[in-house]
């Protein structure tokens, strides 16, 4: 199951447009969209190692870009826009255990949002709508993509072909693996 669709995402990410899917792709997962660049990202450095550091900068500041709008949404339009996503994605009990987060670590909980597989829209929609300060929201939001996405990528292009091989030979059970692990952050998130 999981070989077949490896072998498609990394023939998508050699397309000539796929740059501008990466970030489009970031770009929305920042505000809107639930599914990560990371997806992606991970195939276009698999396919064309050479440009890993590149797609980890389009990556990051799409992501950023995204998360200045999903603040501005939170900020703005929240009752327009932010509420709707949040009742679309059944989020309200994880927008109000985030609120509470914002009021106890403050700007941290944006770095490390930005650095985990949390969700990350929510996170903008919500420290748009507590009124967080705008610069160190957005300091923190590319500090915390710029390490996740720049260390995904050094780590693909580091491990290079070898890389690439093991992960070809063992993509059924690490997509299994993945699937399980977003399964358990998940319920850990939720609970």
């Amino acid at each position: 199951m999981f070989s077949s669709l490896y072998q498609k995402v990394i023939a998508w990410s050699r397309h000539p447009h796929a740059e501008r899917y990466l970030g489009g792709l970031s770009f929305a997962e920042s505000s809107f969209f639930p599914i990560p660049p990371d997806v992606m990202l991970a195939p276009m450095v698999v396919a064309t190692p050479n440009q890993a550091w590149r797609f980890a900068a389009v990556t990051t500041i799409t992501s950023v870009l995204g998360g200045i709008a999903g603040y501005f949404i939170g900020r703005y339009l929240f009752l327009e826009l932010g509420q709707p996503l949040i009742d679309f994605y059944h989020a309200q009990d994880k927008m109000d255990t985030v609120k509470e987060w914002f009021v106890q670590y403050g700007v941290w909980i944006v770095f490390l949002a930005g650095f985990t597989p949390l969700p990350y829209k929510v996170f903008t929609l919500t420290a748009g709508a507590v009124n967080m300060v705008f610069w160190p929201f957005v300091l923190a939001s590319a500090v915390g993509r710029g390490s996740r996405f720049f260390l995904l990528a050094g780590l693909i292009k580091w491990g290079g072909q070898k890389l690439a091989d093991f992960i070809e030979r063992y993509i059924n059970i690490l997509g299994w693996l993945t699937l399980a692990l977003i399964a358990v952050a998940i319920w850990l998130f939720k609970f």
